[in-house]
């Protein structure tokens, strides 16, 4: 079970990734970074990118669409494109409160959404926190 390097050197691997974090999204801070940070700052990157992650993970509109209460987060990812990259934020479930997410910034020219979704959600699942 990969820790944090280990996990965002390995998201590094997956093509067209710029630059990958752990966010804490209740803080908004990076619990690591690896590669290159949109707009030239990590912590930037990270504390924007929180504001977006609690904005989801706290609205009912996007929880469960059976109304009934789920585990945290209720929300798996989230997906923000432009017209040169995708930044996508993958929640990690944890035995505490769930209140981390992976992010990558993907090259969209060279980048497969698809497989970066699949790769994180594995990554997610495997990552050891504490």
């Amino acid at each position: 079970m990969p820790g944090i390097d280990e996990c965002l050197l390995e998201t590094m691997r997956l093509p067209g990734a710029r630059g990958a974090a752990l966010v804490d999204w209740t803080s908004g801070l990076a619990l690591g970074t690896v590669g290159d940070p949109p707009g030239g700052d990590h912590e930037t990157a990270a504390a924007e990118a929180a504001e977006l992650a609690r904005l989801a993970a706290e609205q009912q509109a996007f929880g469960p669409g059976d109304g009934k209460d789920a585990p945290d987060p209720p929300v798996e990812d989230l997906i923000l494109s432009n017209r040169d990259s995708y930044h996508v934020l993958r929640f990690v479930p944890t035995s505490f409160d769930s209140s981390v997410f992976l992010y990558l910034w993907l090259a969209r020219a060279d980048g497969n959404l698809a497989l970066a979704r699949i790769r994180l959600g594995e990554m997610a699942e495997r990552l050891v926190l504490g």
